[in-house]
């Protein structure tokens, strides 16, 4: 570590060391002058992965994307001006969704700000509350003491990312040339040379040791014996935060657990495609009853509500599922490891600050010496379990008369219910936001296959789709699939860069209805002008041309020969563009007229 030839390249080893110690395994790189130390520390550095980008901002999703996937986060660096303002739409999401993320902007002398100095803009807490802790690094000095400072924040920002809730934290780094690993005249002096190797401390600086919210006993009996009471007792899984309770590789809470409740006290289960509980081993046991439902979105709101129900996870992707809870008077208890408020509904009665997987542990335990249930609720499972079955049925038998020449075209649902059904086991799922997400939502039936289905669903935006998606690929050896709407792919185009710069293959799924689709659900569809124009914003792009740029295999599919295309192109190697056209306004009139047959069937 002395042997650093000059103090910007000492301060950035540090770092990069004291990161590393800290567990560490990933950083994304964009190009930059003011930068340089901690890129080139970070390259030398063995046990750091990095991946290059050439754009901020697919840089940033990126690292958010690794980060979703794994629940540990990924370190980002760029240098001074506008490129830290290019992170500042993934900081937003990872905040929004809880994902650890590490900003590292290299930043002018403090001396040189509001001078008129080029490329020098206020980078001081630019990210505002979007961040869970910001600190400016102190500037390159051979002292002991601002050695042992910068060792110090440098731990305790990484174990902020990774904090309750998790999120991204911001270090801004201000440099003085030279920035390159030339020569300079200052040396280090010897009572500062122990300090600069770590004080002779393994590991990290500063261990940060962090305990966990649990529930009290009698918060837990109070749920026990208002669920094992309940005439109607439901749960909701939401979409899952990044880090799994369970410690496990795959985000959310363990489904087993949640299936083993459900059959305890009779209690359907409404898992959102991103909850981690509607996919996966729990439909491997042995006893069937409770069903995990996911077609819920077509026919909830035709069903008896409520009188209990558990809940955990962010809200629910389903709008109707969400009316369906509001205008429930049950007592709903919200479980939420960081104790904060999401249910915009304002609907829930009980807010529980503690982790949903120990929640559920000990009110399975409360369950277990309980004298067992007082009511039954055979009826109530079977309504759900019926609906469910009505919404498969009719969900298959529309997607087969959508073939014949007799109907009125393609259902775009079919593309997301192939995606599903025929995905390898296991396989990591990427969901762009818009009508991809609903159709995910509503299509997606439920199946024992290892699948680990995510979204940017914390902000919801559309851009950093194909990057986020990539980030979450290079992640896992699982098989990757994006899905993604055709203005998203668009959007994030300088993302496709990274399938050959970080070595990424995907199958990638473009829904292409010329435009906006989603508008169509909205009342302004009635007005037009000015929809067309400013909503719906047809722009009548050919994407092969795309992929011809960033030298991609790409193919336009009939709706109706996807499903084979599909399962060649999840077990090739490589990545493929597989492009599926759709009518917006009809693939809208479809959706509602599938959700009225379900209904008028029950």
């Amino acid at each position: 570590m002395t042997d650093a030839p000059n103090e910007a390249t000492l301060w950035a080893r540090i770092i990069v060391e004291e990161l590393a110690a800290g567990g560490l395994e990933a950083v994304c790189i964009a190009p930059g002058s003011r930068s340089t130390p901690l890129t080139v520390a970070f390259v030398q550095h063995d046990e750091i992965e990095v991946f290059s980008h050439l754009d901020e901002r697919s840089a940033a999703f990126f690292a958010l994307g690794r980060g979703r996937r794994t629940g540990e986060p990924t370190a980002l660096v760029c240098t001074s001006g506008t490129a830290a303002a290019n992170f500042h739409p993934a900081v937003i999401e990872a905040n929004q969704a809880r994902v650890p993320l590490l900003v590292l902007t290299a930043d002018r002398p403090p001396e040189l700000r509001d001078s008129g100095a080029n490329q020098t803009v206020d980078q001081v807490k630019l990210y505002g509350d979007s961040v869970r802790w910001y600190a400016e690094l102190p500037e390159p000095r051979a002292q002991r003491r601002r050695v042992r400072s910068l060792r110090t924040t440098a731990a305790r920002a990484l174990a902020e990312t990774r904090g309750t809730p998790a999120g991204p934290v911001h270090l801004n780094c201000p440099f003085q040339k030279p920035l390159e690993p030339t020569e300079a005249s200052e040396t280090v002096p010897n009572s500062v040379e122990d300090t600069v190797a770590g004080d002779g401390r393994n590991g990290a600086f500063v261990e940060t040791a962090r305990g966990r919210m649990g529930p009290s006993t009698e918060d837990c009996r109070t749920i026990a014996r208002q669920l094992e009471t309940a005439n109607r007792p439901l749960i909701v899984a939401g979409p899952a935060d990044p880090v799994g309770y369970s410690g496990g590789d795959s985000p959310g809470v363990d489904p087993v657990p949640v299936r083993r409740l459900s059959r305890a006290v009779d209690a359907p289960v409404l898992a959102d495609p991103l909850s981690g509980c509607r996919f996966g081993s729990q439909f491997r046991a042995s006893d069937t009853n409770s069903p995990i439902c996911g077609g819920y979105d077509t026919y909830v709101s035709k069903l008896p509500t409520p009188d209990t129900v558990f809940r955990f996870g962010a809200s629910p992707t389903s709008k109707p599922l969400r009316q369906y809870l509001a205008d429930s008077s049950a007592r709903q208890f919200l479980v939420d490891p960081a104790g904060e408020w999401r249910e915009a509904t304002f609907t829930a009665t009980d807010l529980i600050a503690a982790e949903p997987e120990a929640v559920i542990d000990a009110v399975l335990d409360e369950l277990e010496v309980s004298r067992g249930r007082e009511t039954t609720a055979e009826d109530w499972l079977e309504e759900f379990e019926t609906a469910e079955r009505t919404h498969w049925r009719v969900h298959e038998q529309t997607i087969a008369d959508a073939k014949s020449e007799a109907d009125h075209g393609p259902l775009e649902g079919s593309i997301l219910s192939a995606v599903f059904s025929e995905a390898p086991d296991p396989a990591s799922i990427f969901v762009s936001n818009s009508m991809p997400i609903r159709d995910a939502d509503r299509f997606g039936k439920p199946r024992p296959a290892e699948l680990t289905v995510l979204a940017n669903r914390g902000a919801s935006g559309i851009d950093g789709i194909t990057s986020t998606a990539l980030g979450v690929g290079s992640a896992t050896d699982d098989p990757l699939v994006l899905v993604t709407g055709d203005l998203a792919f668009y959007h994030d185009s300088n993302g496709l860069l990274a399938v050959d710069r970080c070595d990424v293959d995907a199958t990638i799924v473009v829904l292409d209805n010329d435009g906006g689709g989603i508008f169509h659900m909205l009342p302004i569809e009635e007005f037009d002008p000015p929809f067309t124009g400013q909503f719906k914003t047809p722009h009548g792009l050919e994407f092969d041309s795309l992929a011809d740029l960033y030298d991609l295999e790409f193919e336009t599919v009939d709706p109706a020969a996807f499903p084979e295309r599909y399962r060649e192109s999840v077990r090739s190697d490589g990545t493929q563009v597989l492009h599926v056209e759709f009518d917006a306004e009809a693939s809208h009139q479809r959706r509602e007229a599938l959700a009225e047959r379900v209904r008028s069937r029950l």
